[in-house]
């Protein structure tokens, strides 16, 4: 009960840490950052946290459908693959100028605009709808289509695919390879939702104020860290 306990607490530090050095400055943190300044948060917040839920999720099993190749393999293929993603990043952080992030951030906006403006003209082909119907029908309508509507829709279809493929996904698969699976979905969810929270709520002015290149090169160490502590962890520890 211990070993297995102590294997949850690990994957869960191990996701929680790696899911957050990935994701502050990421594309999904300035999606989630740039709608709440424009939408209702509690629908940004929900529908990119779906999203991340869903992602996670599918890593995770992605991760653990591998754990029928002998462990010994999964654990050293899974840290050289931390000791890649951690030299990457500290090249990349230290070629990055201090205000790297801006560029993101503009792209970001640029495609959250034109999604608005799709968005528009669908409004409009689709026209006001019946005036005489009155206020009484459009309240429910407001209130049943809260967590559905096309701004929820827009959150978590942006954020799932500015997730797909990106260095947290793999991460999460890569974890889930060699630590508890419990513990990844859970670290990782959690880590999801403090990094979004914050982007919610902060908003622009956090968004401008994270430097991406500090970040990154913290995000390179902390995977190192994770590769080299496999030097003193045997494959056959359980965690």
């Amino acid at each position: 009960a211990d070993k297995t306990n102590l294997g949850f607490i690990h994957a869960f530090v191990a996701a929680i840490s790696v899911i957050i050095v990935s994701e502050l400055g990421d594309k999904t943190f300035f999606i989630a950052a740039i709608m709440a300044m424009r939408y209702n948060r509690l629908t940004v917040l929900a529908g990119a946290m779906l999203a991340l839920g869903l992602m996670t999720c599918l890593s995770v099993l992605f991760g653990y459908a591998t754990t029928v190749i002998p462990r010994v393999y999964t654990y050293y293929v899974s840290t050289a693959l931390f000791a890649i993603f951690g030299i990457r990043m500290l090249r990349e952080g230290l070629k990055m100028s201090p205000d790297e992030g801006q560029e993101e951030l503009e792209e970001v906006q640029a495609e959250i605009k034109k999604k608005d403006e799709e968005l528009q003209r669908t409004k409009l082909l689709n026209g006001p709808g019946d005036v005489e119907s009155g206020p009484s029908t459009t309240i429910p309508q407001k209130k049943w289509l809260h967590f559905i509507s096309p701004i929820f829709v827009q959150a978590f279809t942006l954020t799932f695919l500015a997730e797909w493929g990106d260095r947290s996904q793999l991460t999460t698969i890569v974890l889930a390879a060699r630590e508890d699976p419990y513990g990844v979905a859970v670290g990782g969810t959690v880590g999801h939702c403090l990094c979004t929270g914050l982007a919610v709520i902060g908003g622009r002015m956090i968004a401008q104020k994270i430097s991406v290149r500090t970040v990154t090169i913290i995000g390179g160490i902390v995977f190192l860290a994770f590769a080299f502590s496999a030097l003193f962890i045997s494959p056959d520890s359980g965690f």
